[in-house]
């Protein structure tokens, strides 16, 4: 179904199936797979591509030779119908590539709203990206990585399979994240290094003072403390109010089945 509303030049692709909503516009040279969902006032620049069952909320943008919907880069992948969901008012920038999932990954790939994909950026198979999450130019994120809200990762960073960012950290440009990352946490270094608490964005984002002190407190109890990280995170947890450390430890005390970046 195509909203009458909508834009589409006459030297596009729409597949019969695809579902394109009021105020859609589409490029020149752009292509639509049958099963696509794109929601109100999306964008599709010339040449870009959005294929599979993939679904982009309203608002979003896709640019110029960006691959959206494609299947995975996995070996394993047989054809099995799985999915791709990109949330409101997201930016996927030129020759970006966004996969869809795998039926042992859970079947579903999701970018939240307000995402930034940079240049050449690549989300892989399965991954569950956050709200507001900023991909630089050329990272990568592999298959089932999970990220939450509000991280950064820098140009050319790497993100190995199966980890977890944790919400508002912050990836520097050519590092390599092999280990989980505790929300807040800034990374950086050719071998992924916790260097300490991402400040300048906590304070960019307005959290309040005590909450920042508290943070602080935290993370130095947990990089100078003996023992292993999850005994320092359950200490932590059972002694303090404040939300946002309660938050720090309770990712010290799941299981990624990864290790974690320890506080240094």
């Amino acid at each position: 179904m195509i909203d009458p509303s909508a834009e589409i030049h006459p030297m596009s692709i729409v597949e019969p199936g695809a579902q394109i909503g009021a105020g859609c516009k589409i490029g020149p040279f752009a292509i639509v797979g049958g099963e696509v969902v794109l929601g109100e006032n999306v964008t599709l620049r010339p040449h870009a591509l959005v294929t599979g069952w993939t679904e982009i909320g309203s608002g979003s943008t896709v640019f110029s030779f960006a691959s959206v919907g494609e299947i995975p880069q996995d070996l394993k992948y047989a054809g099995e119908r799985t999915r791709l969901v990109v949330g409101q008012n997201c930016r996927i920038r030129e020759n970006a590539t966004v996969h869809i999932g795998t039926e042992q990954g859970g079947g579903i790939t999701r970018v939240g709203d307000g995402c930034l994909i940079m240049a050449g950026a690549h989300v892989g198979h399965d991954a569950q990206v956050g709200n507001n999450v900023i991909l630089a130019n050329y990272a990568g994120v592999a298959g089932h990585v999970m990220i939450g809200d509000n991280v950064i990762v820098g140009a050319s960073a790497g993100l190995h399979q199966f980890i977890r960012v944790g919400e508002g950290a912050m990836i520097g440009a050519l590092t390599r994240v092999t280990h989980d990352v505790m929300p807040f946490g800034l990374v950086s270094g050719p071998d992924g290094v916790l260097h300490g608490l991402n400040l300048i964005g906590l304070k960019r984002r307005g959290m309040a003072r005590e909450d920042i002190a508290a943070l602080r407190a935290a993370y130095k109890r947990l990089a100078e403390g003996e023992g292993a990280l999850s005994d320092l995170a359950q200490a932590i947890l059972r002694e303090t109010d404040s939300g946002v450390v309660q938050q720090v430890a309770r990712f010290f005390t799941s299981d990624s089945g990864r290790n974690f970046l320890r506080p240094s």
